[in-house]
């Protein structure tokens, strides 16, 4: 019984060793999250009941970044963004986003496999929009400048891989030109929005100096 209680706190202590390395300096994390969302509307007008806008969106954020000190990591990242809105009268916009930009995370290790961290984020890129209405189609390219905050919650494994969902307030600025029967137009778009996504990713291990020499940093696995 002695033998066994040793061995399961040896275990613990080299858990949470593993899950204090996946955080270090000199490490990396990849990966990516996923967000989907549907809204259906409908519309009462003096008792009567009609349909209202259907709205999908999918999101799509792959990420790679260093751990520039303990618990605080920056990268690159990309962000995918695929909306569709039909009409009542069936009219049908789609449109996709496409941003690069840079992120930074700050963690809060809040036990030995669990931590609280905070995330920001820039995104540069153009969306491209087709708006079709009865038999026509119209297609508009945007330049979109936008930015997102949030908490997040994630849980480790011994092993180095995270599953974390979270929490984002987003602010999207966009502007476009457009011709419509000779007639010239700009439209300037802002939008804020609230989102919810999981992800996964991978922590692993990168080099660090000790003695003034560089040395692989811990292994994760």
């Amino acid at each position: 019984m002695k033998k066994i209680a040793w061995l399961s706190v040896l275990a613990m202590l080299i858990q949470g060793s593993l899950v204090a390395q996946i955080l270090d300096q000199g490490n990396f994390i990849i990966g990516s999250s996923i967000g989907f969302s549907t809204a259906n509307s409908k519309v009462t007008t003096n008792g009567s009941a009609n349909e209202g806008l259907v709205a999908r969106q999918i999101n799509i954020a792959p990420s790679f970044g260093y751990f520039m000190m303990d618990n605080f990591a920056v990268g690159l990242g990309a962000d995918f963004t695929l909306n569709s809105v039909t009409q009542p009268n069936e009219d049908k916009t789609e449109d996709s986003d496409l941003l690069f930009g840079p992120f930074a995370r700050y963690y809060f290790p809040i036990d030995d496999n669990v931590a609280f961290f905070l995330v920001g984020n820039f995104g540069f890129g153009n969306a491209k929009d087709e708006q079709v209405v009865g038999e026509d189609k119209q297609k508009i390219q945007t330049n979109v400048f936008a930015l997102g905050i949030g908490p997040g919650l994630t849980v480790y494994s011994k092993g180095g891989f995270g599953i974390e969902a979270i929490f984002k307030y987003n602010f999207a600025k966009s502007n476009f030109n457009t011709t419509i029967g000779g007639v010239s137009a700009t439209t300037n778009t802002r939008t804020n929005q609230f989102s919810l996504s999981l992800g996964v990713q991978y922590y692993f291990g990168g080099f660090q100096k000790i003695g003034g020499k560089t040395d692989p940093a811990p292994g994760l696995f």
